[in-house]
């Protein structure tokens, strides 16, 4: 079956697998080759890909999983491959702090921009004929 993993950064995973085994907050459950349609919301949970008795897993956070007509689609917010469950879960949580920290800077130097340009403002006496 195939199956594609894709974020708002675009694709992570796009390949062809046996099947894969999908924890989320409910449980597992295990896709296989001609599973009925199913669609399924993983709020925080990680899927295991299993190709030739290899195995990789994907932690994934706020995304959406659909299956039909054995293709296996995956939209999520964030998602990051590994090759254990916790490996991918603890590399997906840094990536995450790192864009939070990232985020934090560029806000912090946007109110300084902004700051400094309301001073600029009043100096150049802009809007006062």
């Amino acid at each position: 079956m195939k199956i594609a993993i894709s974020t708002h950064q675009g694709s992570l995973y796009n390949d062809v697998v046996d099947y894969v085994v999908v924890s989320a907050q409910d449980g597992e459950f295990a896709i296989l080759k001609d599973h009925a349609p199913i669609i399924s919301v993983i709020d925080d949970g990680y899927v295991k890909l299993v190709l030739n008795g290899n195995e990789a897993f994907v932690a994934l956070r706020a995304s959406v999983l659909e299956f039909h007509n054995n293709v296996l689609s995956i939209l999520a917010q964030e998602a990051h491959i590994g090759s254990t469950a916790q490996s991918a879960k603890e590399h997906l949580d840094e990536l995450r702090k790192s864009r939070l920290e990232t985020n934090r800077k560029e806000s912090a130097d946007f109110t300084q921009m902004e700051k400094e340009l309301r001073e600029s403002l009043k100096k150049s006496r802009a809007g006062s004929l």
